[in-house]
Order: C-alpha cells, then sequence, then structure tokens
C-alpha cells in the first residue's frame, strides 16, 4: 500500500460529487473539500484514475493522483488549521502526529 493524495479541480458540481464519491468509495478520506487522502494498492490506484478519467471532462476539469512514500509522508507540514481530524482516519493521524 501507498499513501495517496487526490486533488482535484472540477467545474460542473455534478461532477465533482461524482469523483468524491470515487474518492470515498476508494477508501479515501477527506482532508479539504477537493482533496483526499489515503492508503492504496497500485491497482486501486489505477482504478481511481481510470474512473475518474472516465467521468471528467478533460478540456476543462484536472485530478491529480500523486503517489507519496512514507518518508516523504512524514515531513509533511502542516499550517494552520491543516484538515479536520474527524474526517481522518486515527491510522492517518498517527502517520501526522
Amino acid at each position: 500500500m501507498t499513501m495517496v493524495w487526490v486533488v482535484y479541480d472540477i467545474v460542473e458540481n455534478k461532477t465533482r460529487s461524482k469523483i468524491a464519491r470515487i474518492c470515498l468509495n476508494k477508501g479515501l478520506y477527506r482532508v479539504q473539500k477537493s482533496v483526499f487522502l489515503g492508503d492504496l494498492t497500485v491497482n486501486e490506484r489505477d482504478s481511481l484514475a481510470i474512473e475518474c478519467e472516465y467521468v471528467i471532462d478533460p478540456d476543462i476539469d484536472s485530478v491529480y493522483v500523486f503517489p507519496m512514500d512514507n518518508e516523504s509522508f512524514k515531513k509533511v507540514k502542516l499550517l494552520g488549521q491543516a484538515f479536520d481530524k474527524k474526517l481522518v482516519s486515527d491510522e492517518l493521524l498517527t502517520k501526522f502526529f
């Protein structure tokens, strides 16, 4: 499993909701309105990318899927309010703190 960030900028509300639902169905946690985080296998990550690609309009929308190793994840800096800790699993919280 690899830590994965999914960040998107989607124009239409309906499409944006579909992308969020895809992320949630893959077991990712919403850390901001357009940012999800979680552990995925390579196959799950590829599947997520294919599903998102099918839903978006590539001329106006963008979805970024960033894999991140644990070493790099431990170096992430959280500034300000960061994210809603109620939406993130205890497992992910322990990696941050």
